[in-house]
């Protein structure tokens, strides 16, 4: 199960599992975001590679407009998966 927080601020927080059963709900929370924004990963625990699908998309899309996402408190699996994918060259990560 994932829980998204969004905030007014431009924060996305992401809990639980982001997994190809979650992808639809997700989607639409990303959607919002037209600018820069933060994706706080202090507590998702799994991101499989549909989740990663979601990040890249709405990556290539705020960079359009000439923004794009930070991902923040990152754990250490996660933080594995996107520097093996390459995902860490294509977000800021903090």
């Amino acid at each position: 199960m994932l829980e998204i927080t969004t905030s007014s601020n431009n924060v996305i927080a992401l809990a639980g599992r982001f997994d190809a059963a979650q992808i639809e709900k997700a989607r639409e929370a990303f959607a919002a975001f037209q600018e820069n924004t933060i994706v706080d990963f202090s507590r998702l625990e799994y991101i499989s590679s549909a989740g990663l699908g979601v990040l890249l998309a709405t990556q290539k899309r705020l960079q359009d407009n000439g923004s794009g996402l930070k991902l923040v408190n990152i754990n250490s699996h996660i933080r594995d998966i996107l520097h093996f994918s390459g995902f860490d060259q294509i977000f800021e990560i903090g």
